[in-house]
């Protein structure tokens, strides 16, 4: 978000969720917010892709009373959804441009159309034994040329404009020496200055640099609890944010003396879901979900020292408050409006399951709006918008 925002408590104007609530541990896994703001993108369990239009009203700056929207579009995959990703040039006034990618259980990278929900084309990876084998993780390049796709101990780049099974592969470990990055590439992030250099993280707790440019990985880092889930670059290119499985912190990486933990962001991440995390624009503010339904927001620029750890600061919380009343899984700046989308659920299991009298665990699944007044605005500091899937 481009402008000084007052951040407070804010009062709850909607709350809907009455399409995933109607089936039993449909959650959420994240949602995005398309390049031009003009559509927001949702996973959840049901092995689908919805895509909600931003309602017209907010446009001529109405917020206030604003009905549920509907998913617009629905993408379903015949297995689990690993990741998706909307192409960085995606314009709503240049149909061919709006598109996004996914990447599910057996089966190949799928490129949709965000117009219309139908299959444009199919990016086919195989193994050795000439079989399909599904990416675990994707990132176009910036110019959208390029498709960046993670697999066990290896990257193939598919070049967008040519869809088959052609492609070039990174490997990333090398079973001779031993060494490298191993384990699953789970997510992947292209820089925002460099076009050739992109970075990639693991289940084995590693992040590591490539550029397309040479086979060979330029470095990497270590300093994760868990598997990486998540990593993001800052608009100038200087930092790279990583958060991890049942890991608390959020690392901020100094990519100007590579391996050096600028500051950590401490949040709550107690199961091994992908909990993302944005930044705004300017890099001044980091927004993440919690386990416990919670939404922290810190300022960059605030930080305390961090004695005993590999960090030399941490970032102090400069506001928390209570989004859902389940796992945040999902946080989505949007590129041009105050407004940011968060998504929840988790998996839960009955209390007893040995029980005759199985009684479901509460869970809710829900896609909150959260509109931010400006530090000036006379009104309330923002409202919550919460719309249901329908």
């Amino acid at each position: 978000m481009g402008h000084e925002t007052d951040f407070s408590r804010p009062p709850e104007l909607v709350s809907c969720s009455e399409e995933f609530n109607k089936k039993e541990n449909n959650f959420l896994k994240g949602c995005k917010w398309a390049p031009d703001g003009s559509c927001l993108l949702t996973n959840s369990e049901d092995q689908c892709l919805r895509l909600f239009n931003l309602p017209e009203k907010i446009y001529n700056g109405e917020i206030q009373n604003l009905p549920p929207i509907d998913a617009v579009l629905k993408m379903f995959e015949s297995g689990t959804i690993y990741d998706y990703c909307w192409y960085p040039g995606m314009s709503s006034a240049s149909p061919d441009t709006c598109c996004l990618a996914s990447t599910s259980k057996n089966n190949p990278v799928h490129l949709w159309d965000a117009f219309t929900g139908e299959l444009r084309c199919t990016y086919r990876a195989y193994d050795q034994a000439d079989e399909i084998t599904s990416a675990h993780s994707l990132a176009f390049s910036l110019d959208g040329n390029k498709l960046f796709c993670g697999f066990n101990k290896m990257l193939r780049i598919f070049d967008v404009s040519q869809p088959g099974r052609f492609c070039t592969e990174q490997a990333t470990y090398s079973k001779k020496r031993k060494n490298g990055q191993s384990g699953i590439i789970s997510c992947i992030a292209p820089s925002p200055v460099d076009m050739s250099l992109y970075a990639a993280g693991s289940y084995s707790k590693e992040i590591a640099f490539y550029t397309t440019s040479s086979e060979s990985m330029l470095c990497m880092l270590k300093g994760h609890k868990g598997g990486v889930t998540h990593i993001m670059f800052s608009s100038d290119g200087t930092k790279l944010y990583s958060g991890g499985r049942k890991d608390p912190e959020i690392l901020c990486w100094d990519l100007r003396d590579p391996g050096t933990v600028l500051y950590v962001a401490t949040r709550q991440v107690e199961t091994n879901q992908r909990i993302y995390f944005d930044l705004s624009h300017s890099g001044q503010y980091l927004i993440s979900g919690n386990h416990d339904g919670t939404i922290t927001i810190w300022d960059t620029s605030k930080t305390s020292d961090n004695e005993g750890t590999n960090a030399r600061y941490s970032l102090l919380s400069h506001f928390t408050y209570s989004g859902h009343t389940d796992t945040v899984n999902g946080v989505s700046l949007h590129p041009t409006f105050p407004l940011v989308a968060s998504s929840s659920g988790q998996w839960h299991s009955c209390i007893d399951e040995d029980s005759e009298d199985n009684v479901p665990v509460n869970y809710s699944n829900d896609l909150r709006l959260w509109w931010f007044q400006p530090r000036d605005s006379s009104s309330c500091s923002f409202d919550i918008l919460a719309y249901s899937f329908s």
